[in-house]
């Protein structure tokens, strides 16, 4: 009983954070509803057994990638006049995207309910684990590489705004 009510407050709460991220403006409070994401992750992953997936999601996403996130938020130092609404822009299209996403996914929960037991096998851990590791592991590295050479374009990017003119 603790653990379905657990299940769905840190279900909730990833949900929750996760359009935060959409929706805020501020680099610093995306970063932070971001920390609040992966550690609710970091809660399904003990509830559902997985503590050392948890205990790497604490250490290595939110101890380390997300303290390096935040040093280059904190370095780029962005105090945009612009940033000073609360909500983007694309708060609405964001919204309008997240109900099509949802009526898709209570379009396949009820087909789902409707095939039965005789119905597909669903995609278990064990599956999804094979299938990224023995397939998927390359592109899983090169987002990693895309996101270091983000940031040092982002940094020369700032670097080129700061130098003097003349």
């Amino acid at each position: 009983m603790i653990e379905s009510a657990l299940l769905y407050f840190f279900s909730a709460a990833a949900v929750g954070s996760s359009l935060a991220m959409l929706v805020v403006r501020h680099p610093m409070r995306v970063a932070l509803a971001l920390v609040a994401a992966m550690l609710s992750l970091a809660g399904i992953y003990a509830l559902l057994g997985m503590h050392a997936i948890a205990v790497f999601q604490v250490l290595i996403y939110v101890g380390a990638v997300m303290v390096f996130m935040v040093y280059v938020i904190m370095l780029l130092d962005v105090r945009e006049p612009t940033l000073a609404s609360r909500y983007s822009w694309m708060l609405v299209p964001g919204a309008v995207a997240f109900l099509a996403l949802l009526a898709v996914f209570a379009g396949n929960v009820w087909q789902g309910l409707a095939q039965g037991v005789g119905g597909p096998a669903p995609m278990g851990v064990q599956r999804f684990a094979t299938a990224f590791l023995n397939d998927y592991w390359l592109h899983f590295e090169l987002v990693s590489v895309l996101l270091v050479a983000a940031v040092v374009a982002a940094l020369a990017v700032v670097d080129v705004g700061r130098r003097p003119r003349g």
